[in-house]
């Protein structure tokens, strides 16, 4: 099922989004495939820590994030990959591994790849490993004010 945050922002800003279930998939590009996206197209949605802080980076599925250009993009000193652990409770009504890239819902600011910027339309989890959000990445970003950059090593 879609967050109920998440699909009650969308409604409540009246934006035009299409969910698609799937067959249950844990990795972006599993669920790239059920869902016949790309996996370029496809956005994974990764919890990192900067400076200490949590913070979402959002890339294409079949990419990885490199931490020095994270770091480069976001201005912090330090970076890493969240643990599971260290955000499990911060995403309420989300499945780990599963969260949509609405760090603005949760208190945390959001870097996006440039080449999911560049697509007219952005796929990601809605909170589930049931469930895809397809939407105008021009909505995504008005909602969500990411700061682009390069975040991956490709």
């Amino acid at each position: 099922m879609v967050a109920k945050k998440l699909k009650e922002f969308l409604d409540g800003k009246r934006i035009r989004y299409v969910t698609v279930s799937h067959s249950p998939a844990y990795t972006a590009q599993e669920v790239a495939a059920s869902v016949h996206i790309s996996g370029k197209e496809m956005a994974k949605t990764v919890v990192v820590k900067l400076d200490g802080k949590l913070a979402l980076a959002v890339l294409p599925a079949t990419s990885r994030v490199d931490l020095n250009r994270l770091k480069a993009v976001s201005g912090a000193r330090e970076a890493a990959i969240a643990g599971e652990t260290e955000f499990k409770d911060a995403f309420p009504g989300c499945e780990v591994g599963a969260m949509p890239p609405f760090g603005n819902l949760y208190g945390m600011p959001v870097y996006v790849d440039d080449a999911i910027a560049a697509d007219e339309e952005i796929g990601f989890n809605a909170g589930s490993h049931t469930e895809v959000i397809r939407m105008r990445y021009a909505d995504f970003a008005a909602l969500v004010q990411p700061k682009t950059g390069r975040l991956t090593g490709e």
